[in-house]
């Protein structure tokens, strides 16, 4: 990562989307609607960070794994935190969400999408994404 990516890469991992002061945090609810360990959700949130870090690094479409999507589907609704914190202040732009419409020609694009993800990961984080969180591409797709 150059420096700006570093820059990035902490300030999304320094972003803290549990309000200690809820009595039911994000992560506490994250797992209860997905019947979730709660070692599980925080591996599922850290995963959800490193992907809104390539949405914003990689430079092409990403597509999240469906954990990572479970999270920022969940994020989406919590308004103030994702639109005013995360992507105004964080990654200092606007990141919408965009299903697929269905059919093979959009499946073969998120596959795509889904794959160069994979390969983004393991370039800017020089790992292998964790298979417990992102399955290759045909038992995600």
């Amino acid at each position: 990562m150059n420096s700006e990516e570093q820059t990035l890469w902490k300030a999304i991992k320094e972003f803290d989307l549990d309000d200690s002061s809820a009595s039911m945090t994000f992560t506490e609810r994250l797992c209860r609607e997905n019947s979730w360990s709660l070692t599980f959700g925080l591996r599922a949130v850290f995963e959800y960070k490193r992907f809104m870090f390539l949405v914003c690094a990689s430079g092409h479409p990403c597509t999240p794994s469906d954990e990572v999507d479970q999270v920022w589907h969940l994020h989406l609704l919590y308004t103030e935190s994702y639109w005013d914190h995360f992507c105004a202040s964080v990654l200092k732009r606007r990141v919408h969400h965009g299903p697929t419409k269905g059919g093979g020609e959009e499946r073969s694009k998120f596959n795509d999408y889904y794959l160069r993800t994979l390969e983004s990961y393991k370039e800017f984080f020089k790992e292998v994404p964790p298979a417990i969180i992102w399955p290759d591409v045909e038992s995600r797709m």
